[in-house]
């Protein structure tokens, strides 16, 4: 058994009593990527001296795992960053089951396979809230890829219940690859190598094949970070051009 199944065992193990699936709230994953991240049992939950609770605290580095809400994130690491190494663990689906969950009677469905991919570019919805510290030395993204099992509740507002639904809990399956991001050369590496110089948000969108709002708040975060400069305008759009280019 390899380490993401023994941490995936553990952890699962661990969560056996809990409530229904209506429940859970992602503690699975949280728990499962805990185990991984260290499997040591002492560094978990540890208290620091700044009154703080880490995820993780290994003596040399605070690790917190963040499946969503990274607003909630901001106070925290204001008052870590000034004295503590941090690693922010985000778990990105690169490969997705939808399984829904039928809130009145707890039927499941039938495990579904999503068409979408997962990638880096994902993380930008929740980057977008702390990009003030993104170019803090003492901080690093570690995006963790994996394939997954979504619960969503058909509680939505659409005829067959799954539009405006909630999603309840991922399981993460098996671990698919990982990647450190530590600073602005390390985004803009991220960047398309087809993308023209200069570039537009909306060219981004073009070769990134995601819808334009998205596409501006990627360019938001890596603007704000110095990954990409702003390089005058095409009519009434900005132009950019990766400040790190590669070779």
């Amino acid at each position: 058994m390899d380490r993401f199944e023994q941490a995936r065992a553990r952890a699962l193990a661990g969560l056996q009593e809990r409530p229904g699936i209506g429940t859970l709230r992602e503690r699975s994953l949280h728990a499962i990527l805990k185990y991984w991240a260290d499997p040591d049992e002492s560094h978990h939950e540890a208290a620091l001296p700044c009154r703080l609770i880490a995820d993780i605290w290994d003596g040399e580095r605070v690790t917190e795992i963040q499946t969503r809400g990274f607003s909630k994130l901001r106070p925290k690491l204001a008052r870590l960053l000034p004295d503590y190494a941090v690693t922010i663990l985000y778990p990105v689906a690169r490969t997705k089951r939808l399984i829904w969950v039928d809130p009145e009677s707890g039927a499941l469905s039938a495990p579904r396979k999503s068409p979408k991919t997962g990638t880096a570019w994902d993380a930008f919805r929740e980057l977008y809230y702390i990009r003030d510290y993104l170019c803090s030395p003492r901080l690093s993204l570690r995006l963790v890829y994996l394939e997954m099992e979504e619960y969503r509740l058909l509680n939505g507002w659409s005829r067959d219940r799954k539009k405006g639904s909630c999603r309840v809990e991922r399981i993460p399956t098996a671990l698919l690859g990982e990647e450190t991001l530590c600073g602005p050369a390390d985004f803009a590496a991220l960047l398309p190598p087809g993308l023209p110089a200069p570039f537009t948000s909306g060219s981004l969108a073009e070769a990134l094949h995601i819808p334009p709002k998205r596409a501006g708040q990627i360019i938001n975060v890596l603007y704000s970070i110095g990954s990409i400069i702003r390089e005058g305008k095409s009519g009434r759009a900005f132009l950019y051009r990766n400040a790190w280019p590669q070779g």
